[in-house]
This record gives C-alpha cells, structure tokens and sequence, in this order.
C-alpha cells in the first residue's frame, strides 16, 4: 500500500483501479490546498508556459459548439493574465464538436465531462462516435476539484496542440494565479477509455474475453477493455496538463493522463505532466506507443503501467521535486501469470532524476524503479540519476517472475544499487542488470547540464540500435532523453518551474501562456 498525506489508510475497493499500481493506494497530495502566491512567470507570453501579461481582455461571448447544448456563458474570471470569459462545457457531448482559440476565452469543465457515451465492450450501432477537438493554444481549467474529462468507449479526442501553442489543461487555481510550484491535486485530470485487451478483470473475465475495469474514483461507469488491440481513442499531441490528482472518491485519484484499455491507433505524444499529485501518466492495459514524454512533480510515480499494458516509449524527462514522489518508473500487474496479455514495456530514450528521496513515499516502491507482477520490461539508452536511492527493484511472484532486459542503461544510485523482494535477491537484480556488459553501468558519474541535457559522459557511452526492437523506434546516436544542449524538442511546450527550466521560449507552470 502507498501512504496518503493526511488521509486514512485503506485498501482499494475490487471495483476502482487504485492510482499506481492494482494494489496499492497513491499519495493524492495536497487534495487542492494551495499557498496563495500569484506566479510571476518567466516567459513573454509566446512560449507553452505563458508570461502572464496581465492585457487578456475577456471576449464579449462564448463561442457556438455543433452540440445543441452548447456552451454555458458563467461570466468571467480574473488573474495576473487578465480578465477571461468562462466558456463552460455541458456535462456529457454529445455531438462533435471543436473549441476554438478564441481570445479572451476560457473553457471550463465544472464536473465531470463526458465525450460521448461508452458504445459498450464492442463496436456497435450504439457508438456515439463523438470526437472533441480542440485547437492550439486553447486552455481548459477544471472548476472543481472534480472536474475531469472521460472520453468514453466508442469516441475520440482530437488534441493537437503545436510547440509554440500547446493546448493546456489545468485548474481555477492556476487562472487566480493562487499556484507556486508545489501546488498539485487540485483537478481529476484526462481520461481515455478503450477497448484493447487488459488483465485484472473488475468485471468478465480474460479467457472468455470479457474483460473489464472502472476508472479509478469514478461514481457512475467509465469502463475500459475489450478485445480491440487497434482501437483508436485519437489523438494528444503538444498538450499539458497541469496541477491534477484531486481525489475523486474511494481514496483513488486520477493522473494527469490516464489511458486505459487504449489501442495501437491512439497517437500519444508530446505531452507533459506538471505536478500530478499522483502519478504523471498511469497506462491500464492496452497497447501504447508514446513519444516525446516529460513528467516534472508527480507526487507519485512519474511513469506508472498496470493490468497488461504493452507499450513502446521513447524520448522522455522524468524529473521529480526534491522530497516528493515514489518511483520514477512503476512497472507491475498483480501478479496473476495466468492472465494474458503478459504486460511488456519497452521503454528508450529516457533520462530519469530524483535529485532527493522523500522518506514518506520512496518507503512505497523502494527504488527509482520498480518491476513486479506479471511484467516484463526492456530498458534501453537511458540514465537514472538517483544518488540518494536505490536504483532497481524487481519483485518475483508466481512461476514466472517479473523480467528486466537493460541495454545502454547507466545508474548513478545509493551504495545499495539494487533491491529484491519475492522469490528475487539484489544479487540476481543485479545478474539482470548486467553491469559490464551490453555498455550497461551501474557506477556512472552523471555530468548533465539543467539537471537532463547530456555532458560529456553521457556522450561517451555506446547507444544501442533501439530500431531493431521494432519499427516504432528510431536509433539515436546517443543514450538518455536530451543529446546535449542544442536538442531542444521540449521547447516552447514544456513550461518552467523551480524544479525544472526549459529555457526562454518556455513560460512558468504558474502563469497561463497568452498569445
């Protein structure tokens, strides 16, 4: 179990998936408590995290939306940006519709806001095949604590932001300019539901594939799983999300991004987490292809993976606050060998810092990361900056215990290195790391500018060819998420905070970008 901050501490219900791994509970943060501390921001207003000019007049109405209820004109909203009209979406689209980047306007989300109705565990006639789409540069805030949107079975989300307008998810608090930079847990967050296949059933079961699960907290159904490992929820590209984790019910809480029970026709990229007061993305089931990753301040893991999620990632930053967080990676199943499909990550390109250990909730997963259950993971080209904690635990369970394949793979960690738990020792974790071999090493001085562009050392080390793990890949010719200081993929979208700087053309995480 995982150790709630000011909460009680209890088991997860059968039917609500628990927010890191199936049977643990994730810290939900500060349930939306925040100092009052205006942002300042450090950008022009141009880039992803925005200035905050303070010119933003507000528009003279709300847009008009293809679905008959349209949108709810609540007024206005002010704060160091300006002056902005609340443009508030109905509880349930129910046809497709577009927000536009309209100045002067915000969308608003005063609950829970569903995009379409779930079409059930096939495809049918009662699909609704509603797609929201939403337009660079658009920012939609959470009203309540638990405002969240589920894009249900059966329909899509078209979210295609650019790097220099990111569209931005976040919370009222972030509009007031009320948030600093350890403000979390203040909305539910983004919810894709799918029909791939999963494992850990709620309801069904996997060898009559019938399959199901709840979303984590929800009151009313917002089920996932089928049997389409193709299945398209749409598509997220240049999108923040901001400041999410409110505690919805059931002591479950969302992330940031939660897909869940997603297909291979789900396009996943670009896409940063900012102070999720659990875990930055948490994948449940399904097969996920996702690039181009940051996670900065997740409360608990920043990339988390359950219930026989196959996935491919490369290219990512996992920074964590210093004090804050559990394990930068949570690979894991409930252990049940029987269920298929196996969960399998392969994971490329990633550079991985907790610049401190937090003794509240690095207790929970032990190490950086974390590999149990029914689970296999291959970790290639990346770099795990942990001096202060362990680097590695697996977990064995069952006949067939959770497997780690490393390649290109190099930890800066405590003198213990690595952790094992089950059936596993630290001596056989340390025989599946391999260090000496395939250009793996487990004593490595980090020499990282900003804390996750490579340095000299990181440049020293043999890449391997992550292409011929399979055709989603490309092979880069260096190790880690960052080349050096003239790779700047993150810029203009990601945004800057105490824990993280991403450079001029990023603005603070505090402040609302204006353009």
């Amino acid at each position: 179990m995982k150790l709630f901050k000011n909460l009680l501490l209890i088991g997860c219900g059968v039917l609500a998936l628990a927010g890191c791994g199936p049977d643990d509970i994730a810290s939900p943060g500060t349930g939306g408590d925040v100092i009052i501390n205006p942002g300042t921001g450090t950008g022009t207003g141009g880039g992803g995290g925005g200035g905050g000019t303070g010119n933003v007049t507000p528009a003279s109405g709300c847009p008009t939306i293809a679905d008959p209820q349209g949108l709810k004109d609540d007024g206005t909203i002010t704060g160091p940006s300006g002056t902005w009209r609340v443009c508030t979406l109905p509880s349930r689209i129910n046809r497709s519709i577009t927000l536009t980047k309209s100045a002067g306007v915000l969308y608003q989300m005063s609950g829970r806001v569903d995009v379409g109705s779930d079409g059930g565990f096939t495809a049918s006639a009662s699909d609704t095949n509603v797609t929201l789409t939403i337009e660079p540069g658009v920012i939609v805030f959470g009203g309540t604590g638990v405002s969240w949107l589920a894009v249900n079975r059966g329909n899509k989300i078209n979210a295609v932001g650019t790097a220099i307008r990111p569209i931005v998810f976040t919370s009222r608090d972030n509009v007031l300019g009320l948030n600093t930079d350890t403000s979390q847990g203040q909305w539910g967050g983004v919810v894709l539901l799918g029909r791939a296949r999963i494992t850990d059933c709620a309801t069904g079961s996997v060898a009559s594939n019938t399959c199901e699960r709840q979303t984590e907290g929800a009151a009313d159904p917002a089920r996932f799983g089928g049997t389409n490992d193709a299945d398209n929820s749409g598509v997220m590209s240049y999108v923040q999300i901001r400041f999410s984790g409110y505690v919805l019910g059931g002591n479950s809480e969302l992330q940031s991004l939660t897909p869940s029970g997603v297909g291979s026709g789900t396009q996943l990229d670009h896409i940063m987490s900012f102070n999720s007061s659990d875990d930055g993305a948490e994948f449940f089931g399904g097969v996920v292809n996702l690039k181009y990753y940051v996670s900065v301040g997740a409360d608990d893991d920043s990339l988390d993976a359950d219930v026989g999620s196959r996935g491919s990632f490369q290219y990512g930053l996992l920074i964590q606050r210093p004090g804050a967080g559990d394990a930068l990676m949570e690979i894991d199943s409930n252990g049940f060998e029987s269920d298929t499909p196996r969960q399998n990550l392969t994971i490329s390109n990633f550079t991985m810092v907790q610049p401190a250990v937090s003794a509240s909730n690095e207790a929970n997963d032990q190490a950086a990361i974390l590999i149990r259950g029914n689970a296999d993971a291959t970790l290639v080209n990346s770099i795990v900056n942990t001096p202060n904690n362990e680097c590695i635990r697996l977990n064995g369970t069952g006949t067939t215990p959770a497997t780690l394949t490393a390649r290109s793979v190099v930890l800066n960690c405590n003198a213990t290195k690595f952790l094992g738990t089950g059936s596993y020792t630290a001596a056989q974790v340390a025989t599946a790391f391999g260090a000496g071999a395939n250009n793996n090493r487990d004593v490595f001085t980090p020499t990282l500018s900003n804390g996750y562009q490579n340095g000299a050392n990181e440049a020293a080390v043999p890449p391997f060819a992550a292409a011929s793990l399979s055709s989603f890949f490309t092979s880069p010719t260096y190790i880690g998420g960052v080349r050096d200081g003239n790779d700047t993929w993150w810029a203009g979208w990601a945004c800057n905070s105490s824990t993280a700087n991403f450079g001029s053309t990023s603005g603070a995480c505090t402040a609302l970008p204006t353009y």
